[in-house]
C-alpha cells in the first residue's frame, strides 16, 4: 500500500476557528499553543473530515463550517476528504469533489490516518484490527488456512445443492418430479403461445360480442313483438285517417317503412354466428388461464417456464446420480476438515508465539512512554487463535483488563505510542492528542524521542504542552487566538529560526520570559539538530 501524508488541512467557521490552513511537513509535526487557543478545535477539524462527529468540537459547527483534508500518497495519487454544513443544517461529506457519506468518509479515511486520542482509539476497538498487528508483526500467514476454508464452505454448498442427506434428497427429487409433471401437462408449444392465445381470444370475443349487438338492434327494430319499432311504426301508420288530405303522406310513410324493413332483412343477412364457434372460445379462456397459472408458479413468463423445466430437469438427473456423487464429496470434506484443523492449530500456535513476542516488545517500551509499572498483553483465543484481545493493568498484581476500560485518558495515549514504536504501520498518518499529559522532565523528552522514531517511518502529528517534545519536531505550528473588535478568532501560523525559539520558551517560562528561558529553548532546539 502506497505510504499517506497529510499535505493540508484547511478549518473555517467552527467555533473561534474563522479560517486556518496547515500545511504539514513530512515527519514529525507538533502543534502547540495557550489552552484554549483552539487546537481541539483543529483535531475536530481533522476528525470531521475522516467522518467522524468530532465529539468535542461538534458544539462549534456553525452553518459556515468546513472542514478538507488533503492526503498525497508517494505513488503520485491525491485523496481530499472533506464536510460542510449544508444549507439545513446538517454535514454533508464528499470525497475528490464528490458527494458521500460520512460512513465511507471512515472507511477511507482508515487506510491513510489513524488518530491516538486520550479517550478513544479507532485502531484498537475492533478485535480485527489486533488480529492484523499481531499476524503482520508476526509474521503469520494463514493464507492456506483460509483457502482450505473457502473450499470446504464450497464442497459443503456443493453437497447442500444436490439434497444433503437421502430422505432430504428423496423429498427433493418427489417435488422436481411434481413440478416437471405440471409443466409437461401443461405441454407448452414455445415461450410465446400465451400471447398468441390471448390474441385469438380477443378477436373472437370482440367478433362474439359484435354480432350480439346486432341481432339485438334487429330485434328491437323488428322483433316479434309489440314493443319493436317498426311495428309501433305501422301502428301509427294505420291511425292517419284518408280521405283527410295527408293521403299522399300516409302513403310516403308506408314507402319508408317497407324500405327500413328491407335494409333491417339485408341487416339480418349480414350477422353470421357461425363465424365464431363459443366452445372455441371457452377452450381459449380456459387454455389462458392455464398458461398463465404456469408462468405465474415458474418464474413470472413462459419463456422463464420453459428455461426452468430445463434447469429442473438436469438438477432431477443429477439428483438420480447423486448418491455417487455424495459419497466423493463426504470423502473431500473429511480430508479437508482435517487439513483445516491442522493447519488451524498451527495458526494457533503461531499467533500464540507472535503474541507473546509482540508483548515482550510492547512492554519493554512502556518504561520510555513513562508507564514503567504497567503491562500490555496480547492474547488469542479460539481453535486458530482469531479471537485476538489487548489486556491493560497500570499496576503490578492489579486484574487485567481491556485497554479502554482500565487505562486513563493519558495512560491510553502512550501505550498507543509504546505500541506504535512496535507496530509502526508506515503506510498511514498517525496522530497523537496530548500524548504527553501528565508527564514533565526527563519522562517528557523520552516521549518526544519516541515520537521522533516513529516519524522515521511515518509521518507523525502531535499536540503538545511541553517544550521537550516540542523542540524534538522537524515542523512546528502554534495556534493563536486573539480578541478583535470584541470577538475571539484563532490562527495557526508555523514558526521557524526565532520564532520557534520564543515558541518554545513560552512553553518553558510562560509568559515570563527571560533570556535564560530563551537560551535554554535554543538548547534544547540544538540538541535535536
Amino acid at each position: 500500500m502506497p505510504k499517506a501524508q497529510l499535505v493540508e488541512l484547511y478549518a473555517r467557521g467552527l467555533g473561534v476557528i474563522e479560517e486556518a490552513r496547515i500545511e504539514f511537513g513530512t515527519g514529525f509535526n507538533v502543534l502547540t499553543g495557550e489552552t484554549g487557543a483552539g487546537k481541539t478545535l483543529l483535531l475536530g477539524a481533522l476528525e470531521l473530515c475522516l467522518g467522524g462527529e468530532a465529539a468535542s468540537s461538534r458544539y462549534a459547527v456553525t452553518s459556515a463550517t468546513r472542514a478538507v483534508a488533503l492526503f498525497a500518497r508517494d505513488d503520485g495519487t491525491e485523496l481530499v476528504l472533506a464536510r460542510e454544513s449544508s444549507t439545513s443544517g446538517r454535514l454533508r461529506a464528499s470525497i475528490d469533489a464528490s458527494p458521500s457519506s460520512a460512513p465511507i468518509l471512515r472507511e477511507v479515511a482508515a487506510g491513510v490516518i489513524v488518530i491516538h486520542g486520550q479517550h478513544d482509539s479507532l485502531s484498537l476497538r475492533s478485535r480485527q484490527e489486533i488480529l492484523r498487528i499481531i499476524d503482520e508483526t508476526g509474521g503469520v500467514d494463514v493464507s492456506d488456512l483460509e483457502a482450505v476454508r473457502r473450499e470446504i464452505a464450497t464442497a459443503q454448498a456443493r453437497r447442500d445443492s444436490l439434497g444433503g442427506d437421502a430422505t432430504r434428497r428423496e423429498r427433493e427429487r418427489d417435488y422436481l418430479r411434481f413440478q416437471l409433471d405440471e409443466l409437461d401437462a401443461a405441454a407448452i408449444e414455445d415461450a410465446h403461445e400465451l400471447e398468441r392465445t390471448l390474441d385469438e381470444l380477443t378477436r373472437l370475443s370482440a367478433l362474439r360480442d359484435a354480432q350480439g349487438e346486432l341481432l339485438g338492434v334487429i330485434d328491437q327494430l323488428d322483433g316479434d313483438h309489440d314493443g319493436a319499432v317498426f311495428t309501433q311504426w305501422a301502428r301509427a301508420i294505420q291511425r292517419l285517417p284518408r280521405g283527410a288530405g295527408v293521403d299522399d303522406l300516409r302513403d310516403a310513410l308506408d314507402g319508408l317503412l317497407d324500405d327500413a324493413r328491407a335494409n333491417v332483412h339485408e341487416l339480418n343477412a349480414r350477422v353470421q354466428p357461425d363465424q365464431f364457434d363459443p366452445e372455441r372460445i371457452a377452450e381459449l379462456d380456459a387454455r389462458a388461464a392455464g398458461l398463465r397459472l404456469i408462468a405465474r408458479k415458474y418464474g413470472g413468463s413462459l419463456e422463464a417456464a420453459v428455461a426452468l423445466r430445463g434447469e429442473m430437469a438436469a438438477q432431477l438427473e443429477e439428483l438420480a446420480n447423486a448418491q455417487d456423487l455424495l459419497a466423493g464429496l463426504d470423502a473431500r470434506l473429511e480430508e479437508l476438515t482435517a487439513h483445516e484443523a491442522a493447519l488451524a492449530t498451527a495458526a494457533r500456535r503461531a499467533r500464540e508465539e507472535a503474541s507473546d513476542r509482540l508483548t515482550r516488545r510492547v512492554n519493554a517500551q512502556m518504561p520510555r512512554v513513562a508507564l514503567p509499572h504497567a503491562s500490555l498483553r496480547f492474547e488469542v483465543l479460539g481453535d486458530d487463535g482469531a479471537d485476538a484481545r489487548l489486556l491493560f493493568t497500570p499496576n503490578p498484581g492489579w486484574p487485567e483488563g481491556p485497554l479502554q476500560a482500565l487505562a486513563s485518558g493519558g495512560e491510553l495515549s502512550r501505550v498507543l505510542l509504546a505500541l506504535s514504536l512496535e507496530t509502526a504501520h508506515d503506510d498511514v498518518v498517525a496522530v497523537f492528542d496530548e500524548v504527553d499529559a501528565g508527564v514533565s522532565g526527563q519522562v517528557a523528552q523520552q516521549i518526544g524521542d519516541c515520537l521522533l522514531e516513529v516519524g522515521a517511518t511515518q509521518q507523525v502529528i502531535a499536540v503538545t504542552h511541553l517544550a521537550s517534545v516540542a523542540a524534538k519536531a522537524a515542523h512546528h505550528f502554534v495556534i493563536e487566538k486573539s480578541v478583535v473588535g470584541g470577538a475571539a478568532t484563532t490562527r495557526v501560523r508555523r514558526v521557524t529560526g526565532d520564532q520557534r525559539v520564543r515558541e518554545v520558551a513560552r512553553m518553558l517560562a510562560g509568559d515570563a520570559r527571560s533570556d535564560e528561558a530563551d537560551a535554554l529553548a535554543r538548547r534544547l532546539l540544538e540538541s535535536v539538530t
